[in-house]
């Protein structure tokens, strides 16, 4: 109502004064105000404002089920998060976050997590909490491994772990059987273990930019595999049943386009003269092999 309104209005002029920016946020008016209610969502974007710390009148909007902090300058998330426990999408990228609280947890409802550009060296084992969760990205930050509980997370399709510190593929990832998109990109991986295989949905796979060596035969049992993208890494021999990948259209060239990207490898066999003919020759040749 304009009372309530009114009254709210009068309580922020008398309140502690405001950090400059939570001020010029808000100019007078109620929190609530600040809310997008869409046909889906109730959402909230505070992106690119400047922000050293998350607003206080931010935890109580409960309603919030869309939340974009983004492109500032955030250090720490206050454990306060765990009140917006509609949030179905929570975007922090951008920030120079070193850790998130324990009460993200609380948030099961979340099905999108972005934490991407942030300054992280590990991730609380209560973010497997969030059973909903379908998309998570953690790239570029400085992360070497996962909890063991992230298991749990079965419904998590869509992972992007790119751009981190891994020296091997957490054991956890090879229990999240829904996986269709996994981005294991510019890391310190040396090889892929055999498990990968029990990632029976994966359809995009982009490991490039490490130290991979050779590859496992039980790769070639990702029937699903549509984008294999094995560029700039230390690869020497294919292995034979890589033509058992039928669902790879093509040797690919641009780093969008589907199929197998195996360019800037120090490959031996097949000579690299088989690889510049195709796909179908690559294959051919594989199979004729065995």
């Amino acid at each position: 109502s304009k009372n309530e309104r009114r009254r709210s209005m009068v309580f922020l002029r008398k309140g502690p004064k405001l950090p400059a920016w939570e001020d010029a946020l808000l100019s007078g008016k109620e929190p609530k105000t600040l809310l997008k209610r869409g046909l889906r969502y109730v959402s909230l974007s505070l992106i690119m404002k400047g922000m050293t710390s998350t607003p206080d009148f931010l935890w109580g909007l409960p309603e919030v089920q869309k939340l974009n902090l983004s492109c500032n300058q955030l250090v720490v998330i206050p454990p306060s998060l765990g009140k917006l426990d509609r949030l179905v999408v929570l975007n922090l990228g951008g920030n120079c976050l070193r850790g998130l609280p324990k009460e993200i947890g609380l948030l099961r409802n979340l099905k999108v997590l972005f934490v991407n550009m942030n300054c992280l060296t590990e991730v609380p084992a209560e973010l497997s909490l969030c059973r909903k969760l379908e998309v998570l990205s953690l790239s570029h930050n400085c992360i070497s491994q996962l909890p063991l509980s992230f298991t749990d997370l079965t419904s998590l399709r869509k992972l992007n772990l790119s751009n981190n510190r891994f020296l091997q593929i957490p054991l956890c990832i090879f229990a999240l059987r829904s996986l269709d998109f996994l981005h294991l990109g510019s890391n310190r991986l040396e090889n892929i273990a055999e498990s990968v295989q029990y990632l029976v949905n994966l359809q995009i796979f982009i490991i490039e930019n490490n130290n991979i060596c050779t590859l496992p035969r039980s790769l070639c049992f990702i029937t699903t595999l549509e984008l294999l993208n094995l560029d700039y890494n230390a690869i020497q021999t294919l292995p034979d049943d890589l033509y058992l990948l039928h669902r790879l259209p093509r040797i690919a060239w641009n780093p969008m386009d589907k199929g197998l990207h195996i360019a800037h490898n120090p490959l031996s066999r097949p000579l690299p003269e088989v690889i510049e003919g195709g796909l179908d020759v690559l294959f051919n040749y594989l199979r004729e092999k065995k």
